[in-house]
């Protein structure tokens, strides 16, 4: 389960600052343009060597000098040197390629070709058409069929919808081949989902509507088996990795050795509490294990990439573990024997920036100083000399090193601090602030007063953060109500000490709403340690320390505990229906997207890492699901749900909606008729409107202005 992209309007974070005179008009805070109160950074754009860097401003490009500061207008000459156009793409169900000479039509047939992916010599792409494997040799546009099995249930270099969504990651688009470096081989994952149960999913569009069916395994359902195999660029016998297909495991993104010479795969049992690494020999198959992990509770499999560094030395790797409670980085030789700790401690590493093989310095950013922060750090290979590099009580984002890390450019703010762009030398020295966002008027214009607050766990454990917008002209004598906007799932915090302007959250400020995002203790800022709490018992921590913010707030902010309203989407949603049901005695109101209601409807890989599956752990799914406190219910629940969704199933809302009436509990309910995990266009205003009306209506209590609706 993923983060919805779908926004309603008082769900964006927001951040804001003290500021004095003229308030914000209704067309800055409806329109979204915060004209002259904030300005846009200039624009980072490369680097020039280690020295200097190309930076835009004010409609016009520099170099900046590193040492002197000194910008000077630059205008970039292209070379005989430069990089030459080289990109495959569909269009019209085809593939095509474009050069410096123009488009090419590589395919021109009925079928439709997917991911085409050019190798990294540039001299072939690969693709995949019916479930099987291709490639075209680009020079002579000679195309070779590498698989031949592909059908509605086999599928070569495309991923089964579970692997997608939860493995691979949504970026990759079902692709499941990866290129040797050395341009000569593909890996790929063969998939048979033929035993993988059917969901059908209904459309109601024309006469007489239709059932699209998905392969969607649910939790303790049979899993699609998968091997991973290599096959020559130019077709040939693939080469099956020595692992038992009909065994219940998952493989994760697979690695290359940089040289070519062998392929590193990720592997663990479906209880996905033992993780191994095996190096496949290309010529036989066999395997030999590298790494080996278990935890008591679950890991994470790497779908981004980053588990593990190849140093450039051949003879290294640095790899990523949260097995002590925190995520961090360890030095390995090539057989898996660990060096050592790079980094250790009650922090969380969140990823490796730079690697400095010849001073043995490893750069990465990291959550240490304040959770709710991110800072550049450096460290050596053997855990000694750690230097933080950013400064300041800020976050710091978007860091950008200079090619051998003599310098790195951070942009970097707080709740009360627009965004700035700096240039920092590699021993945390500021050497120039190259913009702000402030803009002429922010000084001077009243914007709602934003902090980030820390509210101790009932069992003293943990400072749970807190990040609250203050109603305009707070009284604190006076009840306000108040919005919680969550998503709430493990290692999926939502408060962080950042700048971001939100016109929304500014009006619903001056209209006299108190306004929060709060984490609890598995969101990550406490780290893996943390997030543990949530084995095989989803729903009861994050409902017991948001219970513990709700209480304080009461008791310490000026909340009308009659008016407390919670919101969120997908993972929120679930946390929004659980705090109508078995936290009823503290949220009164919610807002309920995309709900998972109860987590045997949801896809087994996500819901069996957290909870096992439902025949070992039956009384979690019991305790964790929305259905079982149905009695309690007794506030007012709006729940909304696309027909079409193939991520979080409507059954899921269906099912609440049922419990509901059986109960004779009211509520509300709203359908949009083939959205997906979220819908676009008017269906995502009406869905803002209805929303912003169950606000005005039932915590401002008034009539809603005209100029809200969209």
């Amino acid at each position: 389960m993923r983060k919805s992209g779908f926004l309603v309007l008082f769900v964006a974070l927001a951040f804001s600052a003290f500021a004095q005179q003229k308030e914000l008009t209704v067309e800055q805070m409806l329109k979204g343009a915060p004209q002259k109160i904030t300005k846009t950074l200039p624009q980072f754009v490369k680097w020039m060597g280690d020295n200097s860097f190309v930076l835009k401003h004010d409609g016009k490009t520099f170099l900046v000098d590193c040492k002197t500061g000194i910008e000077k207008e630059y205008t970039e000459v292209k070379t005989l040197e430069a990089k030459l156009i080289n990109e495959v793409y569909v269009k019209d169900n085809d593939l095509f390629r474009r050069t410096d000479a123009g488009e090419t039509r590589l395919t021109n047939n009925k079928d439709i070709e997917k991911n085409p992916t050019l190798s990294p010599d540039g001299n072939y792409v690969a693709f995949t058409r019916n479930n099987n494997l291709f490639t075209i040799h680009l020079s002579d546009n000679k195309e070779t069929q590498l698989t031949f099995d592909g059908t509605d249930v086999i599928l070569n270099g495309y991923a089964s919808w579970v692997y997608y969504e939860e493995i691979l990651g949504r970026p990759t688009h079902y692709r499941s081949f990866w290129w040797s470096p050395d341009s000569k081989r593909i890996a790929y994952m063969h998939m048979d989902e033929s035993m993988v149960p059917m969901f059908p999913i209904y459309s109601e569009e024309g006469q007489h509507g239709y059932i699209e069916q998905t392969r969607y395994p649910k939790a303790g359902d049979k899993n699609p088996e998968v091997k991973i195999g290599v096959v020559g660029a130019d077709g040939g016998s693939t080469v099956w990795a020595a692992f038992n297909e009909k065994d219940d495991q998952y493989f994760g993104l697979p690695y290359w050795k940089p040289d070519g010479s062998a392929l590193w795969i990720q592997w663990m049992p479906r209880t996905q509490d033992n993780l191994k690494v095996y190096e496949m020999n290309l010529a036989d198959g066999s395997k030999k294990e590298i790494y080996d992990e278990k935890q008591k509770t679950w890991i994470d499999l790497d779908d981004q990439g980053s588990r593990i560094t190849f140093l450039k030395n051949g003879k290294n790797f640095i790899l990523e573990s949260d097995a002590t409670g925190w995520n961090h980085l360890y030095l390995h030789d090539m057989t898996g024997k660990r060096i050592s700790a790079i980094t250790s401690g009650a922090f969380t590493v969140t990823a490796v920036n730079y690697i400095d093989e010849k001073n043995q310095t490893v750069y990465f950013t990291c959550r240490k100083d304040n959770s709710a922060r991110f800072d550049l750090y450096k460290v050596k290979f053997d855990g000694k000399g750690l230097q933080r590099l950013t400064f300041g009580e800020y976050t710091h984002r978007s860091i950008n090193l200079s090619p051998n890390a003599a310098y790195f450019i951070t942009t970097y703010s707080n709740t009360s601090t627009p965004d700035v762009l700096a240039l920092v030398n590699n021993k945390g020295q500021l050497i120039k602030e190259l913009g702000s966002a402030k803009g002429e008027d922010y000084e001077n214009t009243i914007l709602a007063k934003t902090e980030l607050l820390r509210v101790k766990s009932e069992d003293g454990k943990y400072d749970l953060p807190v990040r609250i917008v203050w109603p305009l002209n707070f009284d604190k004598n006076k009840k306000y109500p108040l919005m919680i906007t969550i998503y709430g799932g493990p290692n999926a915090g939502t408060v962080y000490d950042g700048w971001q302007l939100s016109m929304q959250q500014q009006w619903f400020a001056k209209e006299g709403m108190i306004q929060v995002a709060i984490d609890h203790r598995a969101s990550g800022h406490f780290g893996k340690e943390g997030v543990n709490y949530m084995h095989r018992n989803l729903g009861y921590w994050e409902m017991k320390d948001w219970i513990t913010i709700v209480k304080w707030l009461i008791d310490n902010a000026g909340v009308d505990k009659s008016k407390v309203c919670i919101s969120g989407f997908s993972y929120g949603g679930y946390m929004t229906c659980y705090a109508l049901t078995y936290g009823a005695d503290y949220f009164t109101y919610g807002l309920a997207g995309g709900s998972v209601v109860d987590w045997s409807l949801y896809d087994s890989h996500y819901t069996e890492r957290f909870m096992d599956t439902p025949a070992e752990n039956p009384e979690g799914y019991k305790t964790s699901s929305v259905l079982t406190y149905v009695d309690k219910y007794k506030g007012l629940l709006r729940i909304y749900h696309g027909t079409m969704d193939d991520n979080v199933h409507m059954q899921n809302s269906i099912q609440l909606i049922k419990k509901l009436e059986e109960k004779k509990k009211h509520f509300e309910f709203m359908l949009y008729p083939g959205g997906r995990h979220g819908w676009p266009g008017n269906q995502q205003m009406h869905s803002q409107n209805e929303n912003n009306l169950f606000i005005y209506k039932n915590l401002l209590e008034k009539e809603m202005p005209k100029e809200l609706l969209r």
